[in-house]
């Protein structure tokens, strides 16, 4: 793994979104996994400052979403296609049907599954962008004695519903379930960046990164990835400075 620790919020958004830029200079025609969160807001942010900077078009360029909440609309100012338009795709030139999310509306879900791991195998994502549930998870694989390798629904931890209460009315309006990507499918894109943030994180990243890999921990599977770039603030890194990183081929800060 290439572990990054930023001083600076603003340095690591602008450190992701240059990866990602990057990867659509040299090839047009890349095809980006994407998240959803508080987490890669900065970075769209980032990206769509640098895309307009440097005139970097994203004409040719296909994503795939991580996942979504069952039973939002798209017009749903909760939903990720939602999130997507308002944080990314309304601000740069990629054509919306090269844009692609697990439709939680779907009148048979798990026939749309399905459907999108077909996409998916025939796609071969580039870069999977992914944040970091603090009970482990990744897209919405929450911690279990097993994993589902393809997309999948899952019934959400009540922690994750607690965690993402605060962009919500109320914790009751947080959806039950969601559609999301599997581990297996996240562990076959070319590349993989990993972005966390915050002291909240800390004790997770320590686990996910340096612990035992198991499914009761599911970010810990990024281990046994060959490509893995992880960017963290100092305080998502701190129990890595003094818990050691074993098994990090680099450990490296940045200021």
């Amino acid at each position: 793994m290439d572990i990054r620790v930023f001083e600076d919020n603003l340095e690591l958004d602008t450190a992701a979104a240059r990866l990602i830029a990057d990867l659509v200079t040299t090839k047009p025609n890349a095809v980006l996994g994407l998240a959803t969160g508080s987490t890669p807001i900065g970075i769209y942010r980032s990206l769509v400052e640098l895309s307009n900077k440097e005139s970097i078009s994203y004409k040719g360029v296909s994503s795939y979403n991580l996942d979504e909440y069952v039973g939002l609309t798209p017009d749903n100012d909760q939903s990720y296609a939602y999130y997507m338009n308002e944080h990314l795709f309304s601000k740069i030139d990629i054509p919306l049907n090269q844009t692609h999310l697990p439709d939680g509306m779907a009148s048979h879900l798990d026939a749309f599954c399905n459907k999108y791991d077909r996409m998916l195998e025939g796609a071969h994502v580039d870069l999977q962008l992914l944040g970091l549930g603090h009970n482990g998870h990744i897209g919405f694989n929450e911690p279990a004695s097993e994993l589902s390798a393809g997309t999948h629904v899952v019934t959400l931890d009540e922690a994750t519903r607690e965690a993402n209460a605060r962009f919500f009315a109320s914790i009751d309006e947080v959806p039950t379930q969601a559609v999301t990507m599997g581990v297996g499918s996240i562990l076959k894109a070319e590349r993989i960046l990993l972005v966390v943030r915050g002291t909240d994180k800390a004790s997770i990243v320590r686990r996910a990164l340096t612990g035992p890999v198991t499914t009761d921990c599911p970010a810990s599977l990024l281990q046994l990835h060959a490509r893995v770039t992880v960017l963290l603030d100092r305080e998502a890194a701190s129990l890595l400075a003094t818990g050691g990183n074993e098994g990090c081929n680099t450990f490296a800060s940045a200021m």
